[in-house]
């Protein structure tokens, strides 16, 4: 009888010691779904390139003791495409997806999870969102199945606006965006932070242009020449934004400062070069010269494909992935999902939270400014010899913003 209890009593032992590891050796399949075709090709390449990198950094060691699989699948752009492409992940076995170029094909993959998850208990999906920043996501349309790892539109406005009320010379904004719900974003909380800081200011254009289709952006730049602006405010990211600036550069626009979201992006920094050196400002989690882990990948992944490693919410992601399957014991999505609410963990720019109430990280802001690289920030950009240099950071409460989203947990 006591030989009974005691081998009872180290099978729990056992049981609940091979629980804590029950993921070690288990391959995590992940789906990453943003274009790979069109003019927003090389922006999504080297995402992809940049999840496949860091999966393997972390396949070397992580403390859940898994394998990352990268399942890399085109979606035009399109949510139409990103469902279809959805589908094809999880007939792939894929129980995570990522996606950040664009938040209707952000909110197409939320769309599908929740009818999805809803059918097929056990089968269970989970979307981590690296880039796509419509506060809607976060807020109206909030899923329990989705959680963002960037700053949403907002909090970076709410930062950006905060460091520009304290420069004197800018007193005529002029506003220039993609025409779809993040570019519509920027546009409002622009006018609407800028107005409660610094009522003085003038809002002197206000453009809206197709999503990257515009190739000549030349006729955008003699508004914004003849508006009078001293600052240009945009949302832009990819062509867009490497087109404007290029447009900005050959029309001689010397006079006015650009405050962007993405300007460290493929194709920006080039098309900066010398002569915007000064006069465009990057609102960010992250920069190029981070010290610490990343700037181990960020130097090994430009030996590898003499490209920028600029997308730093992917170390985001697979740190909260490892750091989550250990707490939740397991890979199961609905175990994890439960661990990620609330979760507090280490990343590059300090101690980042994922928001229990609505799914979106908070985390500190850098405001940078494109300069020489050298001394304590020489890791350039694109190779132009100029790099994004940070002139403030802002800790996560000075950027947060409230949330209006009704969790619906199942």
């Amino acid at each position: 009888m006591k030989f009974a209890i005691k081998a009872v009593a180290a099978s729990v032992i056992l049981a609940s010691a091979g629980g804590a590891f029950a993921q070690k050796g288990e391959t995590v399949k992940i789906a990453w779904l943003d274009p790979l075709s069109g003019l927003m090709a090389a922006v999504g390449t080297n995402q992809l390139k940049s999840f496949q990198f860091i999966s393997e950094e972390f396949n070397k060691k992580n403390a859940a003791g898994v394998k990352f699989e990268i399942i890399g699948i085109d979606n035009k752009l399109s949510p139409q495409e990103t469902t279809s492409a959805l589908r094809s992940a999880m007939d792939q076995g894929a129980r995570y997806v990522v996606q950040g170029n664009g938040s209707g094909p952000a909110l197409a993959i939320m769309d599908a999870l929740e009818k999805h998850n809803a059918r097929n208990p056990g089968k269970e999906v989970l979307f981590l969102n690296y880039a796509a920043v419509d506060p809607d996501l976060t807020n109206s349309k909030c899923s329990y199945w989705h959680f963002r790892l960037d700053a949403d539109t907002s909090m970076k406005m709410e930062a950006l606006t905060t460091y520009m009320k304290d420069l004197p010379e800018v007193k005529k904004v002029y506003l220039i965006n993609q025409n779809y719900s993040h570019g519509h974003q920027v546009s409002k909380f622009a006018k609407e932070m800028m107005q409660r800081k610094r009522p003085d200011v003038q809002f002197v254009g206000d453009d809206l242009h197709p999503l990257a289709q515009v190739r000549d952006f030349s006729p955008y730049i003699a508004k914004i020449k003849q508006s009078g602006a001293d600052s240009v405010i945009t949302g832009n990211w990819g062509s867009d934004l490497a087109l404007l600036i290029k447009a900005a550069n050959d029309a001689g626009l010397n006079n006015v400062n650009f405050y962007t979201y993405y300007g460290s992006v493929t194709g920006s920094p080039t098309a900066m070069g010398s002569a915007a050196a000064g006069r465009v400002y990057m609102v960010a989690y992250a920069h190029i010269n981070l010290p610490g882990e990343i700037n181990k990948i960020v130097v090994d992944y430009k030996k590898k494909f003499n490209d920028d490693m600029y997308t730093g919410a992917v170390y985001h992601a697979f740190t909260m992935l490892s750091e989550g399957f250990v707490k939740a014991k397991s890979t199961d999505p609905v175990k994890v999902a439960a661990v990620f609410e609330g979760m507090k963990f280490k990343s590059f720019n300090g101690e980042v939270e994922m928001r229990k109430t609505d799914h979106q990280l908070q985390q500190g802001l850098f405001i940078s400014k494109w300069e020489k690289a050298g001394g304590k920030f020489p890791i350039d950009s694109e190779n132009t010899g100029y790099t994004f240099v940070p002139v403030k950071y802002y800790e996560p409460y000075v950027a947060s913003t409230p949330t209006s989203c009704q969790m619906k947990r199942p």
